[in-house]
């Protein structure tokens, strides 16, 4: 470009030169709600039954207060409604409202049967995409200390499953059933201000800069094969912001930290048939089979994770698929699965590190303050089996709803969704409501804001999976907006 002078040595050819992008550090503060004890002091030894008491007396109070602002001025036919302490307690014909634990009689639940075929080699039933009979044998009981009482009532079976504790506001029937003509459960919990838990660990209050965004996928699914390839270089490339033009580049540099929630790894193999078992029994060297292990995938993983995480943060979330154990909570994916990956994360044994791990293999369920807010989120499994419970026409995200104005993320657990046993305290209660709440593993992209009678206000969104659609979600922290993000090649026609 020549200058008024005609000389073409003086000023920058094309212009001035782009203004290099630079992607801001979040603040990042695990709660570690969802750990499990150590070694000995991990013990399955209890009763599951004691978990459900648990969550009664610890919501009871919640739930009562909630029943008393609706119900206390409540009359029929000239008749006020009183609160009957047990469930067992409540007369005919009296007009009055109890408090419990549901349980749903279902007859295509799962049971233990199908554990013992298992456990004998022998090859168990299909698992079932619902659990609602066509016969309308399904049964729903309110259930405390005292005893169960069975409850009816126009589409209690279609919104409420195991787990949840609610008030039921009605009368003993001649059958000795509860008709029950009104419900209340506890609603969203208190919602921390931003920076609460950030400014309660500090003494002054450092500067802050606007939140960033983050990105969440689920469900890579990585098999190690060439089929992977392409999908998740071109997710690495948007992600770096090495992929498209500046616009693209300029919002992928605004993404702070990366989630990956569940199922990373293909499916595990399934058990061996008898005939199975016995011709690979021969084919051992030294005690170690090589055809039954394939490392080909977790390494495939490390590499994307390796790639990353010189420029991105990660959060790595176990799921269904993944090499953790199956019982909620899940806890952290072992770093020798990623031999180079793991140079990223904190020194063993060490819990209290001088920075955060660039790389954090958390557990499942998992929760967390980025940029002062909260985050809690699950790799899928609570949702896809409470989905079993209810009729069609509830969606995922109606099912994330509830289980947050229930105040437990999964009521299922442990009748028909493995769990551990706890005793003392139940982590899966949701006592302070996040800013944002997501599921992995679902079969589409959803978003929805909800908000409670305290000025709450949640984002949900229902994280679809990456391997059937290339779909990545960006939430932006400081405005709450959620949007989704398609990698992939266009083929003709398309």
């Amino acid at each position: 470009m020549a200058t008024s002078d005609g000389n073409m040595l003086k000023g920058a050819p094309f212009g001035d030169a782009a203004t290099p992008l630079v992607r801001n550090a979040s603040v990042y503060n695990p709660l570690h709600t969802f750990e499990l004890p150590k070694g000995t002091e991990k013990n399955y030894a209890h009763q599951f039954a004691d978990m459900y008491f648990l969550r009664l007396s610890l919501l009871k109070k919640a739930v009562k207060q909630k029943a008393h602002e609706a119900w206390d001025d409540f009359e029929l036919g000239g008749e006020k409604a009183s609160f009957v302490e047990r469930v067992l307690d409540v007369r005919q014909g009296q007009l009055c409202w109890v408090v419990g634990t549901v349980y749903m009689e279902m007859a295509l639940k799962p049971n233990v049967l199908d554990d013992i075929s298992k456990e004998h080699w022998i090859v168990a039933p299909p698992p079932r995409e619902t659990y609602v009979s066509t016969s309308g044998q399904d049964e729903m009981m309110l259930e405390d200390e005292s005893g169960r009482l069975r409850v009816t009532g126009e589409s209690l079976s279609s919104h409420y499953v195991t787990g949840c504790v609610l008030a039921a506001l009605g009368t003993e029937q001649a059958d000795g059933s509860f008709q029950v003509i009104a419900t209340q459960y506890a609603d969203l919990p208190r919602q921390p201000a931003r920076w609460e838990r950030d400014d309660a660990e500090q003494k002054t209050k450092p500067a802050r800069q606007r939140a960033g965004k983050i990105a969440i996928v689920s469900g890579l699914e990585i098999t190690g094969t060439d089929d992977d390839d392409l999908a998740l270089d071109l997710l690495v490339e948007y992600l770096t912001g090495e992929a498209t033009g500046p616009p693209s580049q300029t919002s992928s540099s605004q993404i702070t930290r990366l989630i990956i929630a569940g199922d990373s790894l293909s499916h595990s193999s399934p058990i061996l048939s008898r005939e199975a078992y016995a011709a690979k029994k021969g084919k051992k060297h030294y005690g170690y089979d090589a055809s039954s292990y394939n490392a080909s995938p977790a390494a495939r993983l490390d590499t994307l994770l390796s790639t990353l995480l010189p420029t991105l943060p990660i959060t790595l979330l176990p799921g269904a698929s993944d090499p953790a154990n199956v019982a909620l909570p899940q806890q952290p994916l072992h770093p020798a699965l990623f031999p180079t990956a793991r140079l990223y994360t904190s020194a063993p044994n060490s819990s209290t590190p001088s920075s955060p791990p660039t790389l954090h293999t958390a557990t499942n369920p998992w929760s967390a303050d980025i940029d002062g807010h909260r985050l809690l989120g699950t790799s899928g499994q609570p949702i896809a089996d409470l989905l079993k419970y209810v009729d069609d026409d509830i969606s995922p995200l109606d099912a994330m709803e509830m289980t947050l104005r229930w105040r437990c993320i999964a009521p299922t657990a442990p009748d028909t969704l493995a769990c551990y046993p706890f005793q003392d305290d139940d982590p899966l209660l949701v006592r302070e409501c996040p800013h944002v709440y997501f599921a992995g593993g679902q079969a589409a992209f959803g978003t929805r804001v909800i908000r409670g009678g305290e000025g709450q206000s949640v984002v949900l969104v229902c994280v679809p999976r990456f391997r059937e659609g290339g779909q990545v979600v960006v939430v932006d922290l400081e405005s709450g907006e959620v949007g989704v993000v398609e990698v992939g090649v266009l083929r003709p026609g398309e």
